[in-house]
């Protein structure tokens, strides 16, 4: 598994969140939930202001991880259905975790993707909502300390 920035394959992501989306979130959502998922993943601007990335096996695109630029929050986290239940979500956010120097994460977690964040260690910071259609609860993650810095507290 390869995975890695993305630049011109922007459509190829684009169409696995739309698949994968309406595959697991949409039978939750309303119409106008919908609409607003779409719009959001189509605008030009939105894409223009994150950072996508692509886990690949050969040529093949498994899944997508998209957070704003300054990689403190992920606005999209999907992966192909064939592929769930395989480590590729998990690949995908330790690669971020690996190449970024952010502290506290953020996500706005669909209700199907609640229990996949609490696996990875993030935490609800509030209680379930909805805007524009879209239900989500808000998360965390804190980047633990590293263990020397554990040690050296404890002597």
């Amino acid at each position: 598994m390869r995975i890695r920035l993305l630049n011109s394959q922007m459509e190829e992501a684009v169409k696995l969140i739309w698949e994968t989306f309406l595959q697991f979130e949409a039978p939750e959502y309303s119409e106008q939930g919908i609409a607003s998922f779409r719009t959001f993943i189509e605008a030009p601007q939105n894409r223009a202001c994150m950072e996508f990335f692509g886990a690949y096996e050969g040529s093949e695109l498994r899944g997508v991880l998209a957070t704003r630029r300054d990689r403190s929050h992920i606005c999209l986290f999907f992966v192909r259905d064939r592929y769930q239940h395989q480590g590729i979500g998990r690949m995908l956010w330790e690669y971020l975790l690996r190449h970024s120097r952010q502290d506290v994460y953020t996500v706005n977690s669909s209700p199907y993707a609640v229990p996949i964040y609490h696996k990875l260690g993030f935490v609800d910071t509030g209680r379930e909502q909805e805007v524009d259609g879209i239900r989500f609860t808000p998360m965390q993650f804190v980047r633990p300390e590293p263990k020397y810095f554990q040690k050296a507290e404890r002597q």
